[in-house]
């Protein structure tokens, strides 16, 4: 894909930038108390679009982090996908008139996939799915729960749909600076027209590396997380790799 995006995350508890391993709120490390602050050096280093997540607001099923959201909705300039707490047309209807460029439907595309379609129809290319999966079957409410569903049959019902694209988070790795599950996300991509991009455990510049190479090319970018909060991920080098495999392209 010759547009893979490479999106620097912020996860909001208690209106703070925090990093959480494999999804457990107890072991959370806070990393910035000032979410516009650490957008700012992320528009700073030269990424272009943020993944922002609510961490409180998929464990309640509504946006807790709003005050937060909407700060760094007005102060930074960066296009912003956000998810978590996005379970009704209401609050995907509100967050895109309060200028999020895509909302990200998790618990929800699970438990109620008709609102995926519903949302994806009265707001084209603004709808993604996330899909977080653990040894491979999906798990909802903030990752609290795990279904039995398998993440690819979930995402074939949305095939269809329009949606912009599906998030694929394998928890196992998530904060745990493991490196991708490349294969599994290359396997969901394979299986899909959907875009895909990847997401847990991104390490260091060769996950990287293997995100722009040729087995991996159906997949739309990768977020990365812990790895640029303590510096194993140099954002200069990824982000230069990153332009000149478009160059290539």
């Amino acid at each position: 894909m010759d547009t893979v995006i490479l999106f620097p995350a912020i996860d909001l508890k208690n209106g703070q930038c925090v990093r959480l391993e494999q999804g457990d709120m107890a072991r959370a490390t806070v990393f910035n108390r000032d979410p516009v602050d650490q957008a700012r050096a992320f528009a700073a280093q030269g990424f272009e679009y943020l993944h922002v997540v609510d961490l409180d607001g998929a464990f309640a099923g509504k946006p807790v982090n709003a005050d937060a959201v909407e700060r760094v909705l007005k102060n930074v300039a960066l296009p912003m996908q956000l998810g978590g707490g996005i379970r009704d047309l209401k609050t995907v209807e509100a967050w895109l008139g309060k200028g999020v460029a895509r909302v990200i439907i998790g618990t929800a595309a699970v438990r109620d996939p008709v609102l995926v379609k519903d949302a994806a129809k009265a707001f084209p290319g603004r709808v993604a799915v996330g899909l977080d999966a653990r040894n491979g079957k999906v798990a909802v409410e903030g990752w609290a729960e795990t279904s039995e569903v398998a993440a690819l049959d979930i995402a074939r019902r949305f095939e269809d749909a329009g949606i912009a694209a599906i998030i694929f988070t394998d928890i196992a790795r998530d904060g745990l600076l493991k490196g991708l599950n490349l294969d599994a996300t290359i396997a969901l991509a394979g299986s899909i027209s959907i875009p895909v991009i990847a997401s847990g455990g991104l390490a260091s510049i060769a996950d990287v590396k293997a995100l722009l190479a040729p087995r991996a090319k159906k997949l739309a970018g990768a977020i990365a997380g812990r790895a640029l909060y303590d510096g194993r991920l140099d954002p200069v080098e990824a982000l230069k790799l990153i332009h000149a495999a478009r160059a290539a392209a």
